[in-house]
């Protein structure tokens, strides 16, 4: 069995009362999207920060490639590349200007930079781009040429640590497309996202995590079947939210979720379509009107809502 390219062993991290990170073990395979899920505040970033050498754990060890990234912290820093939450780009640089600065940090040769910087911008769709100083740029061609700085040095390992919050849905696609390319090329990525769709849609394993801890973890088949059960979602108006819930307890008890985010309860459907009706009536008898009921299979918001207890992806800001 091949040995993992990223091996997270009893690593906790201590921000002086405050723990931010309780023992978490993880291994991703070469050549993988490995998607971290939680809450604002639940370690994820702080978890990407010890992998990338910019913080120390409290405890524990994390390997890269074999580096430990405590005692081998510069020799890791020349296999990773890390895009972070927001694009850290010079606003007075051309976008080539950018990428052959950060080709100088690898102390790379001249003539190679300029060939690796040509094509990330081809690569990356700013080729016309590429002498405009970066303040021209839209928010979308920013975190493309973050990203393109993350992997001037050739990593074969790359964090992205949420790479498309606050972009519109056409450009999060194209980044989506650029990411699953890396992934072809022999890239392996660990990412964090707060959009469950994207975790769905790029990793091939995915781990929840929630006050430091490890909740949950496997591919996404494997974490919808883990609920083992259809769920019944109903809108309903703000105003019936408390009537609704001392309606829906009577029928599935603590195991209701309420989504914050989208104003929907969910109900698991241990008898399926009869509790599809039972759900129905109830409402119907206490004079509750539900703008939307419908019955579907978990959804990666399902198991996200079930393992860290109730809370959206957007709660608990560290």
């Amino acid at each position: 069995m091949t040995k993992p390219i990223i091996e997270v062993s009893g690593v906790s991290r201590l921000f002086g009362k405050t723990t931010a990170l309780a023992g978490v073990n993880l291994a991703v395979e070469k050549g993988t999207i490995f998607g971290l899920l939680g809450p604002n505040g639940a370690g994820k970033t702080t978890l990407i920060r010890i992998l990338a050498t910019l913080l120390p754990p409290s405890s524990g060890k994390a390997t890269i490639s074999g580096l430990d990234v405590v005692k081998e912290p510069a020799k890791v820093r020349k296999i990773i590349g890390l895009a972070g939450q927001y694009a850290a780009v010079d606003d007075f640089l051309t976008g080539r200007e950018t990428l052959k600065m950060i080709g100088s940090l690898y102390h790379l040769p001249n003539h190679e930079t300029r060939k690796r910087a040509d094509n990330l911008l081809e690569r990356l769709g700013l080729t016309d781009a590429a002498d405009r100083i970066v303040r021209t740029y839209s928010g979308g061609m920013r975190r493309r040429l973050d990203l393109g700085a993350s992997l001037i040095g050739e990593p074969k390992v790359i964090f992205l640590d949420e790479p498309t919050t606050g972009l519109d849905p056409r450009t999060r696609l194209e980044l989506w497309d650029i990411i699953k390319d890396l992934v072809k090329n022999g890239a392996t990525i660990l990412l964090t996202t707060q959009y469950l769709e994207e975790a769905d849609a790029l990793a091939s394993y995915i781990a929840v995590i929630d006050r430091g801890s490890v909740v949950a973890k496997g591919t996404s088949t494997e974490l919808k079947s883990s609920l083992g059960r259809d769920i019944v979602e109903v809108a309903i108006r703000p105003e019936d939210k408390s009537g609704a819930m001392k309606l829906l307890a009577k029928i599935a008890g603590k195991e209701i979720v309420f989504d914050e985010t989208t104003g929907h309860f969910r109900v698991p459907a241990k008898e399926g379509s009869k509790t599809l009706l039972s759900v129905a009536r109830a409402l119907e008898e206490g004079n509750i009107q539900a703008d939307e009921i419908a019955l579907h299979r978990p959804s990666l918001d399902d198991v996200f809502l079930a393992v860290t207890g109730n809370k959206t992806i957007n709660d608990e800001k560290r």
